[in-house]
């Protein structure tokens, strides 16, 4: 049974916010990917196109995300379900640290407005 401890998580800093990364091939996930988001104040994510569904759950703070043009304002509790294709922003417009939980499948690549392409070594 694999068991991922916080000491063992992976950590990636892109884009002015650190992702911590539990459940990916290296730690022993076959088809699920999920990480911590840490977003802090001030942040503002490009926006960028997802090929792969992803849930993003908000534990902590608030966050104005953005799903194809469309901007809401999100709270601690609250769930998006970004699908493929959709372009997708984050924005932290308060003054603490929001912290997410993302879970999708692994493969996930982000396109990005100028149409570079992540792979988030976080989510493969």
């Amino acid at each position: 049974m694999p068991v991922v401890r916080p000491s063992d998580a992976v950590v990636h800093e892109i884009h002015g916010a650190r992702f911590v990364s539990y459940a990916a091939p290296r730690s022993g996930s076959v088809e699920l990917c999920a990480w911590r988001g840490e977003i802090p104040a001030g942040t503002k994510a490009p926006v960028h196109t997802v090929t792969r569904e992803e849930i993003f759950h908000l534990l902590t703070g608030e966050l104005l995300v953005t799903l194809d043009g469309r901007t809401e304002r999100i709270t601690a509790g609250d769930t998006v379900i970004i699908n493929p294709g959709v372009a997708f922003g984050v924005e932290n417009p308060t003054g603490r640290t929001a912290t997410s939980w993302v879970t999708t499948s692994i493969g996930l690549r982000a396109e990005l407005a100028d149409g570079s392409v992540l792979t988030p070594p976080w989510a493969n």
